[in-house]
């Protein structure tokens, strides 16, 4: 599928997630954003914390939605709710959209943190599945700050464009950012 950012409006799923260390759930909600920064729609579900789920979460918090108009996919972390990894080839090629899996800060990895959180079978899964993200790309984004990106379905530079059609200050791109704030807003609600 490929990404038309000439369009007047594109609409972008930003998707997000907020957990307690010592839970085992994490809230996990999605913003559906037009590209001239209107809200067009929210979702929520959960992941296992240091669970297997986030994938399957992702795919199920977009098929909740009932929408064919979503342009693309951008994920705030993809390893999330303590090593929860999202498999962004999965996503891509169930939904036959973009995905953009976008940190904020620059790390030397997770490897040795996945080997002290887990043990055996386990841990071994859990790096395997880490190994296949492959390397984080930094962009600089039109605000001047640095992110780090995967992605699938998308160029890192076609992903570049659209993190900045989305983006109005700082590094987080809005639907991420908003996302981000549902998220906290209903795990505080729920707490």
């Amino acid at each position: 599928m490929r990404l038309h950012l000439e369009k007047k409006a594109i609409r972008a799923l930003g998707i997000a997630e907020s957990f307690r260390k010592g839970t085992g759930k994490a809230v996990l909600a999605g913003v559906v954003m037009r590209s001239d920064l209107v809200i067009d729609g929210v979702a929520l579900s959960s992941t296992t914390v240091r669970g297997d789920d986030a994938t399957d979460a992702v795919i199920n918090l977009y098929r909740g939605l009932n929408r064919n108009d979503v342009n693309l996919i951008m994920l705030g972390g993809v390893v999330i709710s303590m090593y929860n990894i999202i498999d962004l080839d999965r996503v891509h090629t169930t939904l036959s959209l973009p995905v953009i899996g976008v940190t904020f800060e620059e790390s030397e990895g997770l490897e040795e943190h996945i080997m002290r959180a887990f043990k055996g079978e386990q841990a071994e899964m859990k790096l395997q599945a880490y190994r296949r993200l492959g390397a984080r790309e930094k962009v600089t984004l039109k605000t001047g700050h640095d992110v780090y990106i995967r992605c699938a379905g998308i160029h890192s530079r076609v992903a570049k464009r659209a993190l900045n059609r989305f983006l109005l200050q700082g590094a987080v791109p809005e639907p991420i950012r908003v996302a981000r704030l549902i998220a906290r807003g209903v795990l505080n609600y729920v707490g």
